[in-house]
Formats: C-alpha cells, structure tokens, sequence
C-alpha cells in the first residue's frame, strides 16, 4: 500500500473517528461535571476546580488530535500535489514527442 492509500484509507478515517469518539466522552465529561457540581453541597469550590481541569485537559486533548489531523491531511495534500506533478510532466512530455512527430 503506498502512503498516499495509506492516509486516505487508515490514518485520516482513524483520526476523523477519534475526535467522533472524543466528542461522545466530552459530552460524558460534561454531564459527569454538572451532576457532580449539583450534586456536591459542601465545597462547591473543589467541584468548580475540578470541572476547570477537566476541561482544560478535554480542550487539549482535542486541540491535539485537530493538529494531528491537519497534520496528517497536509501530508495527504503534499503527496497528491506530487502526484499531480508527475502527471503534469507525463503529459508534457507526450505533448513533446507528438509536437516532434507532427511534419
């Protein structure tokens, strides 16, 4: 399989799933930390506190896998505009061997 398959069949669909999976856990992550904060009569500050570093890690695990993404889909564009360059010279080259035949 040559990497340009490998990225548009393995990578990219495993990321894209991976933030889809992210999204369900965040919601999970968000109705964990509203339940908890009502629910905690006491020290609503500790709960607070706990929500910020929930959140703070959620948004840098997704801030993470969207790089990653991106990351991944600019090496899929890299390989198709060198792809697109080989092609570009094959026609090139054609249009030269059939402007040299051409009395």
């Amino acid at each position: 399989m040559s990497e340009l398959q490998q990225l548009q069949q393995c990578d990219i669909p495993a990321a894209r799933q991976v933030l889809r999976d992210n999204h369900c856990n965040l919601h999970q992550v968000a109705d964990y930390c509203e339940s908890n904060y009502v629910q905690v009569r006491a020290d609503k500050q500790k709960a607070l506190e706990e929500t910020m570093a929930f959140s703070t890690q959620s948004l840098a695990s997704v801030a993470y896998q969207v790089s990653s993404l991106a990351t991944t889909l600019l090496q899929l564009l890299d390989l198709q505009v060198a792809e697109l360059r080989k092609v570009e010279a094959n026609i090139s080259c054609v249009a030269q061997h059939t402007d040299a035949e051409v009395p």
